[in-house]
């Protein structure tokens, strides 16, 4: 659908609606687009035909052909084309739920989605489009809803990519996890983990952080503390083996290390703690 021309409604009944549609619009060649305070509305685009780059939060992201992606309203950003011609459309959007409504679907920050299937999609921006042209009257009121559709339609798609990465993500770091938690009492390096998953060590940083909220060498300590408070509680041994069964060679930075993590010394915890 060829489209080089944008539209404005100007009902101001319609912004009294919880959603309501403030523009849509598409050209074949997309000019470069610098907004170093955002937009005065909520967008999705869609690059319809070629590629493109969209800059935020100082990355620059490749848009190829049948992605999506939505910026939020003030959200500074930048995009442009990657060669001589991108295809895009768009639709802005406001409304006094729409922010709400928005982080409810955690929708609030620019996000890129390639749907598997856009024809629903594509077919929600057809309506919003005609009925622009063909219902005056109406309009407004009409392409409130659907714009309503095509926000739940597009967080579908992303709810569905990001169920996919965890996925993926978990694929990844659950042999690691289980190798940690096998392997805690001994010494190994981050590329021993990156190799069991198959990844670069600095891949697995990053996706182990995703998924755990912690690094690797995070969660290696915090099973090593895991075994010294055990320890601490049921048995008589010092405090130096205790350390060396759970993995740190050095007590002292056991000591230290444990104390930053529980309050109080290895010594102390076992005095509270420790079986009488």
């Amino acid at each position: 659908m060829k489209i080089n021309e944008s539209i404005y409604p100007y009902n101001i009944e319609a912004r009294k609606l919880p959603v309501h549609l403030t523009g849509i619009g598409g050209t074949e060649w997309q000019e470069h687009i610098i907004r170093p305070d955002g937009y005065y509305w909520h967008q999705i685009l869609f690059s319809e035909e070629g590629d493109g780059v969209l800059k935020y939060d100082n990355i620059a992201v490749k848009i190829e052909e049948g992605d999506f992606f939505f910026l939020p309203t003030g959200y500074p950003h930048e995009y442009y084309s990657d060669n001589e011609k991108w295809d895009v459309k768009w639709i802005a959007f406001d409304g006094y739920a729409t922010n709400h409504i928005l982080s409810l679907m955690n929708m609030t920050k620019p996000t890129i989605i390639k749907p598997y299937d856009a024809d629903t999609l594509q077919s929600i921006f057809a309506k919003m489009l005609a009925v622009q042209k063909s219902d005056k009257l109406h309009c407004d009121f009409i392409c409130s809803g659907l714009v309503y559709e095509y926000i739940i339609e597009f967080n579908r798609h992303m709810t569905d990519r990001e169920s996919r990465m965890r996925s993926d993500r978990s694929r990844l770091i659950i042999p690691v996890l289980n190798y940690i938690d096998e392997n805690f009492k001994h010494d190994f390096s981050l590329t021993v983990l990156a190799e069991i998953a198959g990844i670069s060590p600095q891949h697995l940083c990053r996706v182990f952080k995703e998924a755990m909220n912690m690094r690797p060498g995070e969660y290696l300590t915090k099973k090593r503390l895991q075994e010294s408070r055990r320890l601490l509680r049921i048995s008589d041994l010092s405090v130096a083996e205790i350390a060396s069964l759970s993995g740190f060679s050095d007590p002292g930075y056991f000591s230290t290390v444990f104390k930053k993590h529980e309050g109080i010394t290895p010594a102390e915890y076992k005095k509270v703690h420790g079986s009488r």
